[in-house]
């Protein structure tokens, strides 16, 4: 008896080397998930050559050729819709060419090139050495969730209880868990546009349908009460409004965020049960129009979720910390998504954003006056540059000129301009400047500009884009 199962034994484990190949790793291949760089197909099970030590060497295009992992089909349809970040897309292409020992002058990031107060840095550093490097409870710790209200209170007139803030890693993250903590299939959400491009891409992964809303330079880019009732039906489940704007930089006023507050709290109105989803990331960037929060619009507080961080009126882009104030309903939700999706912020970036919250008014403003003086700057020059036309912007650090009035031009070595996509290729490949293309943010006439950049990368930059445009024929 013994032998026999020995020997059974030994026939199993040996049996994979002479069993005929079936099941998922042997399935069929369709002419779908060909790979690309086959020539053929052939009806053997897939071979890799491992080198020594267990790495595995090239396969050859008939071994390609049936590998039902390499093909589209493989993932999921619903991250297939989602389309890739324009800005990251143009950011990326421009760090190969800086790879490969080209001079490229990007305005297109929306990152600060000044560093954090060094009352951060120096938090950062003391967080290091005095071990306050484990894991927080998921929605960040006491103290800063305490120090955001006190702060949201103090600044912006909101009053907030520690439970109401979920810290989150980055401000994008806060936004992601908002929508889907409400946003169910088939659910509208609006958004105006122009827009930050994550927005609608967020609302289809959630199940959502984006409900874009189009606002014009004419208008300064400012959603209006009445194109806010226009676009409500009943199936409006949330408006995300971001004020200030990316990539716009508008800042509603007061009294424009009062009418929209309107709008949605009409009886009867179809707005009635519309959460408000409101990124003021860029909040303490603004000019001449004060911000004011959405939450602290009559009726609003108790609908709205308000995101923030540190990443832009800080430089803390790195830090990837933000947060999301919200009605008790909403954190018990969004907790309940970070907790799965990543749990706690670092405990580090908590410790540097205590210590952000505690810079002075004065310390940050020194930088929000600089930034004014690059806003000022790259105005005067766009309104140089022949055949542009854009609204001046209130906050945050970007300019979204139209360009559409040199579209089906031709550049000097042939190229012709059909769109803004077009224009900012060949800027990039002639003139060596990288601009993102407006029509990821639902913008296709126009072109965006971040001026959070040095003065001499913005001389430069618009220097070579006035030539770009006047080149053009």
């Amino acid at each position: 008896m013994a032998r026999t199962l020995l020997l059974l034994s030994t026939l199993l484990r040996l049996s994979h080397l002479v069993m005929p190949v079936t099941g998922f790793v042997g399935m069929p291949t369709s002419s779908r998930c060909v790979s690309r760089s086959a020539a053929a197909t052939v009806e053997t099970a897939p071979r890799l050559t491992p080198f020594p030590g267990g790495a595995v060497g090239e396969r050859t295009k008939e071994e390609a050729a049936v590998n039902p992992f390499d093909c589209d089909d493989t993932i999921s349809p619903l991250v297939k819709s989602v389309a890739p970040s324009k800005t990251i897309e143009v950011h990326a292409l421009t760090q190969e060419m800086k790879a490969r020992g080209e001079r490229v002058v990007s305005l297109c990031v929306g990152e600060p090139d000044f560093e954090p107060p060094p009352a951060v840095i120096e938090a950062t550093a003391r967080a290091a050495k005095e071990g306050k490097t484990k894991y927080t409870g998921v929605t960040g710790t006491l103290d800063i969730r305490r120090a955001i209200c006190a702060d949201l209170t103090r600044r912006k007139g909101v009053p907030y209880a520690a439970g109401d803030i979920v810290v989150a890693n980055g401000a994008k993250q806060a936004v992601f868990e908002g929508v889907f903590a409400v946003v169910r299939p088939g659910d509208e959400v609006i958004i105006p546009a122009p827009y930050w491009p994550s927005y609608p891409e967020l609302v289809k992964l959630a199940g959502g349908v984006p409900v874009i809303v189009e606002t014009t330079v004419e208008e300064e880019f400012m959603l209006t009460a009445e194109k806010l009732r226009g676009a409500l039906t009943d199936r409006t489940r949330m408006l995300i409004f971001c004020n200030p704007s990316n990539p716009t930089g508008a800042v509603h006023s007061k009294e424009l965020c009062e009418e929209l507050a309107a709008v949605l709290s009409e009886k009867g109105g179809k707005g009635e049960g519309v959460w408000v989803m409101a990124d003021e990331i860029y909040e303490r960037i603004v000019y001449d129009t004060p911000h004011v929060a959405f939450a602290g619009m009559p009726g609003m507080w108790e609908r709205t979720m308000t995101v923030n961080g540190f990443s832009k009126s800080h430089a803390m882009t790195g830090y990837r910390i933000g947060y999301l104030a919200a009605p008790p309903v909403i954190v018990k939700a969004v907790t309940t998504l970070q907790g799965q999706l990543t749990s706690c912020a670092s405990a580090i970036s908590q410790a540097a954003g205590m210590a952000a919250l505690e810079v002075s008014d004065e310390e940050m403003q020194a930088s929000f006056d600089i930034m004014r003086a690059k806003r000022d700057f790259v105005m005067k020059r766009v309104a140089g540059i022949p055949g542009l036309t854009t609204a001046e912007p209130q906050g945050a650090f970007y300019v979204l000129p139209d360009v559409s009035s040199h579209f089906g031009k031709t550049a000097p070595d042939g190229t012709v301009i059909g769109g803004a996509t077009d224009l900012c290729l060949y800027l990039l490949r002639a003139h060596s400047v990288a601009l993102v293309t407006g029509e990821g943010f639902g913008y296709p006439k126009g072109i965006r500009i971040s001026y959070a950049a040095s003065m001499e990368d913005l001389a430069e930059a618009l220097g070579e884009f006035d030539q770009c445009i006047r080149s053009l024929k």
